[in-house]
């Protein structure tokens, strides 16, 4: 198999892990928050920075997935597809 397509399917599954998490997490914290908040209503610090990294490090995985399906000229695939069609990556390393 070709590193670049390894690479992409990486990025890939990483992007949508991300996103799960984030999701997650936010119904999490939607379900518990009279646990999870302070005295005054707010989140606590670590809460906050988790949610915003999940959802930071899925933008930037998808970004890297986009510019590595572009780097090793891998066509869209379709919709409901992982993989792209057999033949359609760039063969030369």
């Amino acid at each position: 198999m070709n590193t670049a397509l390894v690479t992409w399917l990486v990025l890939r599954i990483l992007r949508w892990l991300f996103w799960l998490g984030f999701f997650a997490y936010c119904l999490y914290v939607n379900a518990y928050k009279e646990d999870l908040v302070t005295q005054f209503g707010h989140l606590p610090f670590s809460i906050e920075l988790i949610i915003f990294g999940l959802a930071n490090a899925a933008v930037f995985a998808g970004l890297l997935e986009l510019m590595m399906r572009e780097r090793a000229k891998i066509p869209r695939p379709a919709i409901g597809r992982l993989m792209p069609s057999s033949g359609s990556a760039n063969s030369t390393r």
